[in-house]
């Protein structure tokens, strides 16, 4: 079974909802699963991704999201961890507790913060890969987390058995899909190649990139299925036009210098789906109303509202 057919081309980040008081709130966590599943928004659910927020996550919540998450989905959709931490150790503590739960893929972000070198980023992923029997897919976000990991390490990961792909944040590199393709193709032709951001679908697709890592997904899943159907048949123009309403959303979670869009992303989500995420967690400042006039004006006159 190919990646994509296990998986699927949507892989979606799920929000991670809170109470008034910023406690993570579960039970709309398996509110908002059950109406993603019930809708057929995505084709996978990603826990603690970067939309997730899960630098803003406490070891132990992250564990419960996951619990959460495969408890509620019951095998309808599978489920992705998120298990990027600072750390390696904590990185690969976070996913044994993964695999304990029978999760199967992990997708590990770039350690932050601390900026390693290429060898320092070769040597964490080799050391996570060797540590557990889950598969990994590297995730590659510079904008967060201050390095790139290069096309020649990713080359050298693809030779260890475990690390089947990447998803990569394209908006920062547009054609770096294309060198994680090249860098690949020899050692491992099975490599799997994600986009990681919204507003690239168009261009990483033409270049190559196998499906989307898709926070929007929670608003424009059908949407972004029927873009992916239009350019297989090579309806190029029904899929700019179908990606024009997804790429004015998404620059509109961008405003004031945003870089993660959640602060306007959350409430976006609460008025198309009626459930309640709360904001995001400090320090993320909470969307004003001169924002969400924005944000809510495209979506009425998209029709989501």
């Amino acid at each position: 079974m190919t990646f994509t057919e296990k998986y699927g081309k949507i892989l979606l980040p799920l929000i991670t909802p809170y109470k008034e008081n910023e406690e993570v709130d579960y039970n709309k966590y398996e509110e908002l699963i059950e109406y993603l599943i019930q809708n057929d928004l995505c084709d996978s659910l990603i826990v603690t991704g970067t939309t997730g927020e899960a630098s803003l996550l406490t070891f132990d919540e992250r564990v419960e999201l996951m619990k959460t998450a495969v408890q509620a989905s019951a095998g309808r959709k599978p489920i992705i961890a998120g298990t990027g931490c600072a750390s390696t150790k904590e990185t690969i503590a976070l996913t044994k507790e993964a695999e304990s739960l029978g999760i199967e893929l992990a997708m590990v972000v770039c350690p932050y913060y601390n900026k390693p070198t290429q060898e320092g980023l070769y040597n964490h992923y080799k050391t996570v890969a060797e540590n557990t029997n889950m598969q990994i897919l590297l995730y590659n976000i510079p904008i967060f987390v201050g390095v790139n990991l290069e096309a020649d390490t990713v080359r050298r990961l693809a030779v260890i058995d475990n690390i089947i792909g990447i998803k990569d944040e394209a908006g920062i590199n547009p054609t770096q899909v294309t060198d994680f393709f090249l860098a690949t193709k020899d050692v491992d032709p099975d490599f799997v190649i994600f986009n990681g951001d919204d507003i690239m679908l168009l261009p990483t697709i033409v270049q190559g990139a196998m499906g989307l890592v898709s926070g929007g997904a929670h608003i424009f899943g059908h949407e972004i299925r029927e873009i992916f159907e239009a350019f297989d048949k090579g309806e190029n123009e029904k899929a700019k036009e179908l990606f024009e309403p997804i790429y004015r959303f998404c620059k509109s979670t961008g405003q004031n210098g945003r870089i993660l869009p959640n602060s306007i992303m959350r409430p976006a989500i609460e008025l198309v789906t009626g459930i309640r995420l709360g904001a995001a967690r400090g320090p993320l400042a909470p969307a004003t109303d001169a924002e969400m006039e924005v944000t809510r004006g495209i979506l009425k006159e998209i029709g989501k509202l």
